[in-house]
């Protein structure tokens, strides 16, 4: 029994372990469980599917067609008079003639007669219609769709970037406030430290009681900022763990500060546009608008089109089938009326699309300049606040030793621990400010 209680000692602590993420782990979480780049990848499939289905207009149309019908009357009918349809050169001889047939058939041969087809039957055909040209239509069209779909995955890594960025900057938030949280436990070490010596001296009547106050009354202070930032932690932990989609915020992130940092490496600018994706979905937008100059061009362009059939109907009362092969032009005559303004409609949108396109280039170099510059102050601080944390150390050492020596006051002292801790809290601000300039100055230059 022992043995067991031993082992379950052991394994509980293990097992109520918070599971530990690095930066790019999360970011892997979020663009699977984030509903944006869902959204984006839909559109992505979609994209896919109409590409697919413009394709198949290469191919012949088959339809096939049944009619059936009974109607009130036929829907052919004619009369027919005999005496018409005899020659005047026969009308002696059928008079001789006449004397020999029937008295039925003279008073047929008198009257007209009345005759009605097409009352009723069924029909069916099955047509094959393969298109010959159509003005560029088709191809047009299923370039267009190619141009949809790589539009559409551009728009998935804007989405994606979106989603990494966002991850980092939660993730170094929330790394800023556990590093204050750790630099708020040494300084109230060294708070109870100073206390307690206090306490000693004020015991001892070497030291005025109020020392000991200023102490503790920034004790108080630190106490507070501590309240702070745990609730600080709680919250950023709770909003990383939602938009990673993590089934708990009872979590821990692993990062190193204390790694020698080198500057980030400049790209050059101009050849960098190429590979933004901002940029190559306006070159898709220049790519679309010309293709869609030429569908309108292709809808004023005759067509063609080549068939074969197979037809069966009985509208006279027989089984009749028969094949047939065909070929169609259609020129739309009256639609250059209004086509030609239509084109020119889309000429000027291609002319927005370039202007467009130039304009846009200009502002995203801009924006990768402006990325760079915030690497490099970003980097400069960092370099200022360790720089920074040295002078704090060894003023804090120096007004210490000062006051154990009678040559400063509390105030010099509580002072010196003042700037330590704001030090070593701009130092980690600059730390999380650095890692996030970065991200953003590698997806302005599109890596």
């Amino acid at each position: 029994m022992k043995k067991i209680l031993t082992f379950l000692a052991i394994l509980l602590p293990l097992a109520a372990a918070a599971q530990t993420y690095t930066v790019q782990q999360l970011v892997d979480s979020a663009l699977v469980n984030q509903a944006s780049v869902k959204r984006a990848r839909l559109g992505v499939e979609a994209a896919r599917q109409q590409r697919k289905e413009l394709f198949t207009k290469y191919f012949p149309t088959v339809s096939a067609t049944g009619l059936w019908f009974n109607a009130n009357q036929g829907m052919a009918k004619m009369e027919i008079d005999p005496k018409a349809m005899i020659p005047e050169q026969l009308q002696q001889s059928l008079a001789q003639f006449a004397q020999m047939l029937p008295v039925e058939a003279l008073g047929a041969l008198a009257n007209p007669i009345s005759l009605s087809m097409m009352k009723n039957g069924t029909i069916g055909s099955v047509m094959a219609v393969q298109p010959v040209f159509a003005g560029g239509m088709i191809v047009n069209g299923n370039q267009l769709a190619r141009v949809g779909s790589e539009a559409s995955e551009l728009q998935l890594r804007l989405s994606e970037n979106e989603v990494e960025k966002t991850v980092e900057k939660y993730f170094w938030q929330l790394a800023s406030l556990q590093e204050k949280m750790k630099t708020i436990a040494a300084v109230e070490k060294m708070l109870a430290s100073i206390c307690k010596d206090v306490s000693v001296a004020v015991q001892a009547g070497v030291t005025m009681r109020n020392d000991l106050l200023q102490v503790q009354l920034r004790q108080n202070e630190v106490e507070s900022q501590k309240v702070k930032l745990k609730n600080g932690i709680a919250l950023v932990r709770m909003t990383l763990a939602q938009y990673c989609g993590l089934a708990d915020d009872d979590f821990q992130i692993t990062y190193d500060t204390t790694e020698s940092i080198l500057l980030a490496q400049r790209r050059d600018h101009q050849q960098a546009l190429a590979n933004t994706p901002e940029y190559q979905l306006l070159e898709k937008q220049v790519e679309a608008a010309k293709l869609q100059k030429r569908m309108e061009i292709g809808k004023n362009l005759p067509t063609v089109a080549v068939g074969a059939g197979y037809n069966y109907h009985n509208l006279l009362d027989r089984d009749h089938t028969f094949g047939m092969v065909f070929a169609t032009v259609s020129v739309p005559i009256s639609d250059w009326w209004g086509g030609s303004h239509a084109i020119k409609r889309k000429n000027i949108e291609l002319l927005q699309a370039k202007e467009q396109l130039n304009d846009n280039a200009q502002l995203l170099k801009i924006r990768m300049q402006k990325a760079w510059n915030d690497v490099e102050e970003a980097y400069q601080q960092l370099d200022i606040a360790r720089r920074s944390i040295e002078q704090a150390e060894e003023n804090l050492r120096l007004n210490r030793n000062f006051y154990q020596a009678g040559t400063c006051t509390m105030s010099d002292l509580l002072q010196a621990q003042l700037l330590y801790q704001q030090a070593a809290d701009k130092y980690t601000d600059a730390f999380a400010e650095y890692h996030n300039q970065v991200i953003e100055y590698r997806q302005a230059v599109g890596e």
